[in-house]
């Protein structure tokens, strides 16, 4: 009995072991063309990607370096900043401003000035302009400007009573010294003075092309050599503001010198915004440009 047992038990065993063999060769099988399968979609995707590379770069090689491709990207980032800068000399065009060195590409580029000052001034000082022209300004203004590129004009605007006396007077000193430069447009008044420091900005760009701009108040003596010393120092930054920046306390009690009319437009801080400060301050000529355009 239990011989006839065992040898059914190896019978079964024998009749299993066939099959078990042949699923196993079918899984081998199936996996073998599967993997197969695999790598061959992967050499296809390969050999597709490098064509791509190669079209888009123009490179004859499959193969292609990491400064390469940081080149690639350093260009694809300048040509998405030229389109952005063209979209704005667009938007610029279409709003009025038409470059004047565009208006005339056939002369030939002169040479600017390196400075320009403008001396801001007002009605009855011209005993203070009279002491600069025989101080820092005692040289003629042509040979100045020709030796030096240093061009420096009285800055003011016109009367209130337009055509009154006090324009009259400004008419008559600048046909004899030629060294006003009139904001025809604008209103010579103290509660104007950040208008005034704009329109000269905006004006003196588009009537020189310098490399500074510079605005000084007429009781303050020029060192020339001095600033010219300075303002080398920054000739390798494209963008540049020279000069004190502050933001002081609002006076709101009438009766104080510098008594703010408008104090409460500042809000509960009494603060003013951050803005150019002290008798002199000078701006490089990307900064004037941008002034002029955004005037």
């Amino acid at each position: 009995m239990q011989s006839r047992g065992s040898n059914a038990r190896f019978s079964a065993m024998g009749m299993r072991s066939p099959i078990s063999s042949l699923m196993l060769a079918m899984f081998a099988a199936m996996a073998s063309l599967y993997v197969a399968g695999r790598l061959w979609q992967d050499a296809q995707n390969r050999v597709y990607f490098t064509k791509e590379l190669d079209r888009i770069t123009g490179q004859g090689h499959s193969a292609i370096s990491v400064a390469d491709t940081l080149k690639i990207i350093e260009c694809r980032e300048q040509r998405k900043k030229l389109s952005a800068l063209e979209m704005e000399l667009t938007a610029a065009r279409q709003e009025g401003f038409i470059s004047k060195q565009s208006s005339d590409m056939s002369k030939t580029p002169e040479k600017g000035p390196v400075i320009v000052i403008g001396i801001f001034t007002s009605f009855g000082r011209k005993n203070d302009r009279d002491a600069i022209r025989k101080a820092w300004m005692s040289t003629a203004l042509k040979k100045m400007e020709e030796k030096k590129g240093i061009v420096a004009r009285f800055v003011i605007g016109r009367s209130a009573n337009r055509g009154d006396s006090l324009d009259r007077s400004i008419d008559s000193e600048n046909s004899q010294t030629n060294d006003f430069f009139i904001l025809e447009n604008h209103v010579e008044a103290p509660e104007e003075l950040s208008k005034k420091t704009k329109l000269f900005f905006a004006h003196a760009a588009d009537s020189w092309t310098a490399d500074y701009y510079a605005k000084v108040n007429d009781n303050v003596f020029v060192n020339l050599d001095s600033l010219g010393n300075t303002l080398a120092s920054y000739l390798s930054d494209p963008r540049v503001y020279i000069g004190c920046m502050k933001s002081g306390e609002v006076f709101s009690e009438q009766g104080h010198k510098w008594y703010e009319p408008d104090w409460w437009k500042f809000g509960d801080g009494k603060t003013y915004f951050r803005h150019a400060s002290t008798e002199l301050f000078v701006i490089s000529q990307a900064l004037a440009r941008y002034i002029s355009i955004n005037r």
